[in-house]
């Protein structure tokens, strides 16, 4: 099917590169990139025949606030937009109820994968109605790992995003965990093999997980993991979902510890925290070498 993708970074632009290689017609704009096929949304419009499908892939925020408010002056009845930015939840609504005013649907989308989505495939969370759903599903599928799964209709519009809310605490707290437990073994005089420890639990034990094959991946790079700032940047997420843990007075201790934990990583050169920083470079290319500071947070 055809496509407009709105922002193409470092997920956006392998996003539209992944669904050209499935054949379908992507018609990409960004404000900056020299990849980008017309200069302005007016063209992006322009260029795409109707009923169009657009998919909104830029920075949280006013950004992406300012993107949605302009398409909807620019879209016509029937068409549909697609919001794959990491957004609070909450700002779901407002935005479809916007739109819907003029006829325009809207899917609220939130997408997993990194870097390494474009070869992998990425992991789809969805909130909106059925029909516009089964209308995207063509592009879903094709952005999903080939083997299938990784996508979801997680419930109405706020949904997608409300999970991957969720997705990204969770991904905060085994971050944490791998972290502590290589500062453990490190410390503790006794191992003397960490990163072979790490790669032996990659087969057959019960913590064997993707996040565990990029540190392992990190650590033969780095075994010690000097070349790293032991600090994490937290992107939105993990304060969300703490603060929905609070208002649904719902227990979460080892997200909201792990959400903590990135915030004392700014005041020391923690080893943990070198795990957390290595992951990420991993996932996300967000690196923090010792010369660095803070970097910009983007989507996982």
């Amino acid at each position: 099917m055809q496509l407009g993708m709105v922002g193409l970074g470092k997920m956006g632009g392998n996003m539209a590169a992944r669904l050209r290689e499935k054949g379908h017609e992507v018609v990409g704009y960004d404000v900056v990139s020299p990849e980008r096929d017309v200069d302005d949304l007016a063209s992006l419009v322009d260029r795409l025949a109707a009923p169009r499908v657009i998919w909104v892939m830029v920075p949280a925020g006013e950004p992406t606030e300012s993107t949605i408010t302009e398409l909807a002056g620019l879209l016509q009845e029937g068409d549909l937009v697609i919001e794959g930015g990491n957004t609070h939840y909450v700002a779901d609504r407002p935005r479809a109820d916007l739109l819907a005013a003029k006829g325009i649907g809207y899917i609220d989308a939130g997408v997993s994968g990194g870097v390494w989505g474009r070869q992998n495939g990425y992991g789809i969370m969805v909130g909106g109605e059925a029909a516009d759903i089964e209308r995207a599903r063509p592009v879903f599928d094709s952005l999903t790992p080939d083997v299938g799964g990784g996508f979801v209709h997680a419930g109405p519009i706020g949904a997608g995003h409300f999970v991957k809310m969720v997705h990204n605490g969770i991904e905060y707290g085994m971050m944490q965990a791998f972290g502590e437990g290589f500062e453990l073994m490190a410390a503790s005089g006794i191992v003397d093999d960490v990163p072979g420890t790490f790669e032996s639990w990659r087969e057959g034990t019960v913590v064997r997980s993707w996040l565990l094959d990029l540190l392992s991946r990190a650590l033969e790079e780095d075994p010690g993991l000097e070349g790293l700032r032991g600090y994490a940047q937290d992107s939105g997420e993990g304060r969300w979902t703490v603060q929905a843990a609070v208002d649904l007075a719902v227990p979460a201790p080892a997200i909201t510890a792990a959400l903590f934990a990135r915030f004392a990583s700014r005041q020391d050169d923690s080893p943990s925290m070198k795990v957390v920083a290595a992951l990420r470079n991993q996932f996300g290319g967000h690196a923090v070498t010792k010369a660095d500071g803070a970097t910009n947070a983007d989507q996982a």
